[in-house]
């Protein structure tokens, strides 16, 4: 039974609001801080030549910029759908980490039976996004009383 998209979707609509929405208080931040430093006289209007920028933190900027861009291209519907089409009700996400300079997605996630972490890792194998699905590491729970196995598992984003 294939799930519906929309709690995904959903989901990715949110935090895209949600940065869109922090990006406009930053920006509002910035514009209210270099307002007040005016009305202080903290910015002289003698015109004092700016002081240069070091190469160094030019390109850590650049780099943090890039490194934003790449996590925004990321195939987030895609990733979040194959996600969807692979859960079971014997299966829970623990963690989600996508890797976007390495082109990797870690999940950590809990199995209420070896057989169910095994159909998972099928059906994660079997998504189009998703490619050299691997199972990193498992662990049976022994203090939970029903055993669950927890797993991590890595694959390449297509």
């Amino acid at each position: 039974m294939r799930r519906p998209a929309w709690p995904g979707l959903a989901l990715l609509a949110v935090a895209l609001a949600l940065a869109g929405e922090l990006g406009v208080r930053y920006r509002d931040a910035r514009q209210e801080v270099v307002r007040l430093e005016a009305q202080a006289g903290l910015v002289l209007s003698d015109a004092r030549p700016a002081r240069a920028v070091p190469k160094e933190r030019l390109d850590e900027q650049a780099k943090g910029a890039e490194a934003v861009v790449r996590a925004l291209t990321l195939p987030w519907a895609g990733l979040v759908g194959a996600i969807e089409q692979a859960a079971s009700k014997d299966v829970a996400i623990l963690q989600l980490q996508p890797d976007a300079d390495q082109r990797l997605l870690r999940l950590t996630a809990e199995a209420r039976h070896r057989d169910a972490m095994f159909e998972y890792l099928r059906r994660l194998g079997a998504a189009r996004e998703l490619s050299n699905v691997v199972l990193v590491s498992h662990q049976v729970q022994q203090e939970d009383p029903q055993h669950p196995i927890q797993f991590s598992v890595q694959a390449s984003l297509k």
